[in-house]
C-alpha cells in the first residue's frame, strides 16, 4: 500500500466544489436546483475579451511565456492599479499567476513550517486555512464577526501577533461574508504592524472593485511602510467573469519577485499566453459589461437581504461588498452544515454552511448573488417554506 507524506493528510478542501458537484448530480436526475453556492459570477465573459484570446491564437500566441507573465500583461496589470490606487508599481514586481490560488499557495508555502504561526481571516476562504495546515505551520484565526459588520478589528488581530508569526492573510472585501474593512481600521492595524517587522502581509484583493452603499476598497498598496513585506492576491476571474481562464495577478517585494517566479518555473512553468492576451484586452477595453454586472450584484444582495429577513428566525447584514451574503440562521435551531445538506436534498437549494469556512462560521450560511433576482427570488422562497415544514 502507497503512503504519501503527512502532509497529504492535512490537506482540506473547498466544499463550494463538492456541493457544486452534487448539485449537478441532482440536476441531471431531472431535479429542478437552484445553485446559489457557487463563487463565480453568471454572466459571460464579455466578448472582447474572448475575441483576444481567439485572436492571440490565430496569430501564433501558443507557446510558452516568461513565467512571470507577457510583458505587456504585467504592464497593463500596471496601469489597472495606478487607475485604481494611485499607485505606481513596476511590471518587474509583478506576477501573472494561473488564478488567484496560486498567488495563496506561493505565500503560504514561502512562510510556513512547523514551528511558525500564520493569521487568517475567520470565516474566511477556506484555502488559507488548508494550505497553512499543509506546510506544518499553526494556523490562528483572526475572528470576523457580524457585530463589527464583518470587518476585522485590527487591535484583535495585533493581538494574535507572537515571536512565531511569519504571515498575517487579509481579506476584504470579503468571501463568504460580504464585509468591507474601513479605512480607519486599516490604518490602525498598518500602524501596529510597526511593531512586529517580522509578519508578512498578503492582501487578498480579488474582489476590490465590488463595493457599495458608499463603501470603497483601500488597497494594502497605498501604505508605503509595509511596502517591502505586502503580497497583493487579484486578479480577472470575479471582475471580467472569467473563473475558467485561470488567470490572476499578484504583486511582489524585491525581495520575494525572485522565489516566487522560481517556484512558478518549477510548478507550472507559466500562464497559457492566450489567455494573458485576453486579460490585456479586459483591463484596456470598454468597461460597460463590468459596470453592468456590478449594479445586478447591487440590486441582487439588496434582494437577498430584504427577502431572509422576512424569514422567521433569520438574521442576514446587509453585505457592503462581494457578491455574497452571511445570514445568521441561529435562531432556526439548525445546525448550520445540516441545514445546507437539507435544503439541497429537500428544498433543491444549493448554498454553503458557514463552517466550511471556519470554527466562526457555525450559526450561518452563505448566499452567494451569482444567480438571477428571478432565481434568488424561488430560492429564498423554498428556503422559507422548508423552514416552516420542519
Amino acid at each position: 500500500m502507497l503512503k504519501t507524506v503527512a502532509a497529504f493528510d492535512r490537506i482540506g478542501e473547498e466544499n463550494a466544489f463538492a456541493v457544486l458537484a452534487r448539485a449537478t448530480a441532482l440536476a441531471q436526475k431531472g431535479r429542478d436546483i437552484i445553485n446559489l453556492g457557487i463563487g463565480q459570477p453568471d454572466f459571460k465573459t464579455p466578448g472582447h475579451i474572448v475575441e483576444a484570446a481567439v485572436k492571440a491564437l490565430r496569430d501564433g500566441h501558443h507557446g510558452y511565456t516568461a513565467a512571470n507573465g507577457i510583458l505587456a500583461c504585467r504592464e497593463a496589470v500596471c496601469r489597472r492599479i495606478s487607475t485604481m490606487t494611485g499607485e505606481d508599481v513596476s511590471p518587474d514586481n509583478i506576477m501573472i499567476m494561473p488564478g488567484g490560488k496560486p498567488t495563496m499557495f506561493a505565500a503560504i508555502v514561502m512562510f510556513g513550517e512547523p514551528g511558525t504561526e500564520i493569521l487568517y481571516p475567520d470565516p474566511g476562504f477556506p484555502i488559507y486555512r488548508s494550505m497553512i495546515e499543509f506546510t506544518g505551520a499553526k494556523p490562528v484565526p483572526v475572528p470576523v464577526r457580524e457585530e463589527n459588520g464583518f470587518a476585522f478589528s485590527a487591535d484583535e488581530t495585533l493581538s494574535l501577533i507572537t515571536p512565531q508569526t511569519r504571515l498575517l492573510i487579509l481579506n476584504s472585501p470579503a468571501n463568504p461574508t460580504g464585509g468591507v474593512t474601513p479605512k480607519a481600521e486599516i490604518d490602525k492595524l498598518v500602524a501596529g504592524l510597526a511593531d512586529h517587522p517580522h509578519v508578512a502581509v498578503m492582501s487578498d484583493e480579488i474582489y476590490d472593485v465590488m463595493t457599495y452603499d458608499g463603501e470603497k476598497h483601500t488597497s494594502l498598496l497605498t501604505y508605503p511602510s509595509i511596502a517591502d513585506r505586502l503580497i497583493i492576491l487579484n486578479g480577472w476571474s470575479k471582475t471580467w467573469a472569467m473563473t475558467g481562464w485561470r488567470l490572476g495577478w499578484s504583486v511582489w517585494p524585491d525581495g520575494l519577485i525572485d522565489n516566487v517566479r522560481k517556484l512558478a518555473v518549477n510548478c507550472w512553468s507559466c500562464v497559457n499566453a492566450p489567455s494573458q492576451f485576453a486579460g490585456i484586452a479586459a483591463i484596456d477595453g470598454p468597461q460597460d459589461q463590468v459596470a453592468e454586472m456590478l449594479a445586478a450584484f447591487d440590486r441582487r444582495r439588496l434582494l437577498v437581504t430584504e427577502r431572509m429577513n422576512a424569514i422567521p428566525g433569520i438574521r442576514c447584514a446587509t453585505p457592503k461588498g462581494a457578491f455574497y451574503a452571511f445570514p445568521n440562521i441561529k435562531d432556526t435551531g439548525w445546525k448550520a452544515k445540516k441545514l445546507a445538506s437539507a435544503l439541497l436534498e429537500d428544498a433543491g437549494v444549493a448554498l454553503i454552511g458557514g463552517p466550511d469556512f471556519g470554527i466562526l462560521g457555525e450559526g450561518y450560511i452563505r448566499l452567494s448573488c451569482a444567480n438571477s433576482e428571478e432565481n434568488i427570488e424561488a430560492a429564498i422562497i423554498r428556503i422559507g417554506e422548508f423552514l416552516t415544514r420542519r
